[in-house]
């Protein structure tokens, strides 16, 4: 008997470390569930810090100003003048040429014709599709050729519904309804359409939305529909599309005259000389000087073109204060190396 209490209490003994380590492990399981919190915190926190840090980076990205001592500003070439104010922008004189309709009735009919190729050989395409599909007499060769026109006839439309609007420009946001409108009254003769070019401009400036036609000696009112991206060959020049609501009896496609088109009523800012603008893939911007003393500090302030004066630009996004680079821009340029040209580059062409 005494035999068997003992071999009954080294089973005992032998069996507490198992349990111990079984005690352990469910009790070491439990308190893992109030930390799960702290875990999603931890992630968060570094999701955020990742965040911040691509911030960063972006903002490292934007051109640094560069410093230049007074021996290399002068050896460079780089002037310094403040900004002009300029309250009112001068009329701009340009050369109206009246459109014939015939051309835009042929130029919508051209883009409508493809486009509703295009519809066709892709409803045609996804026909053979569907009966080579269901094995309803239709072969893999008659649907791959479909496949093709289909490619080709949208190919086609985007070309024709591009070419139609370089060549004119806002008609390619109006409606059906709208085009086939202005179409009765160009053929009827009760409007008129009018290309206005601004000679040895090829930059379009924000103009107001009335503008004046001079036909022999009067002033006709007419509306400013939208710049044209199509430059014309011969004369190079930025373009409007003008309409003419009331035209005066005898004026007739091919007729010229001239154009007053008025600066934007919301043009007020500031003139800089043109060779001040370059033109990045961020939209334009000048040098300003940031400091003066041993060093001169140029960094590049974004501005917004608003109206072409003689051989200067009106801007906005600049102070009276401001010292703005006016020559000199394409070095500061070169030493930044961004992307981008020199307005003095087209001044020169």
């Amino acid at each position: 008997m005494v035999r068997s209490r003992a071999a009954d209490l080294m089973h005992c003994v032998r069996a507490l470390p198992l349990m111990l380590l079984i005690a352990a492990a469910v009790g070491g399981a439990a308190p893992q569930r109030p930390d799960e919190p702290d875990e999603q915190k931890d992630r968060q926190e570094q999701g955020d810090r990742q965040e911040q840090k691509e911030q960063n980076d972006d903002e490292n990205k934007a051109p640094a100003p560069l410093s230049l001592t007074p021996s290399q500003q002068q050896a460079v070439g780089i002037r310094i003048e403040h900004p002009l104010a300029l309250s009112t922008a001068p009329a701009i004189e340009a050369y109206g040429t009246v459109l014939d309709p015939a051309i835009l009735v042929t130029d919508l009919g051209r883009m409508e014709s493809a486009q509703a190729a295009a519809a066709a050989a892709e409803a045609e395409a996804a026909r053979l599709q569907r009966l080579y599909r269901d094995d309803a007499q239709a072969s893999l060769k008659a649907s791959q050729a479909a496949q093709a026109q289909a490619v080709e006839a949208q190919a086609q439309s985007r070309a024709a519904a591009i070419s139609f609007a370089l060549q004119w420009g806002p008609l390619a946001s109006w409606s059906a309804t709208e085009r086939q409108a202005l179409l009765g009254s160009l053929g009827n003769g009760q409007r008129l359409l009018l290309r206005a070019e601004v000679p040895g401009r090829r930059l379009a400036s924000a103009v107001d939305a009335r503008a004046l036609v001079e036909v022999d000696g009067v002033n006709v009112a007419a509306r400013v529909l939208g710049p044209l991206a199509r430059t014309d060959a011969q004369s190079q020049s930025a373009g409007w599309l003008l309409l003419l609501e009331n035209a005066p009896p005898g004026l007739g496609p091919g007729a010229r005259a001239l154009v007053r088109l008025r600066p934007a009523s919301s043009a007020r800012g500031l003139l800089v000389p043109a060779t001040a603008l370059v033109y990045a893939e961020e939209g334009a911007y000048v040098y300003r000087q940031l400091s003066a003393g041993d060093s001169f500090r140029y960094a590049p302030a974004a501005v917004k073109p608003l109206a072409r004066v003689g051989n200067a630009w009106l801007v906005e996004g600049l102070a009276r204060t401001d010292q703005v680079v006016v020559q000199g821009a394409g070095v500061l340029w070169s030493l930044q190396g961004v992307a981008s040209f020199s307005a003095a580059e087209e001044e020169h062409d």
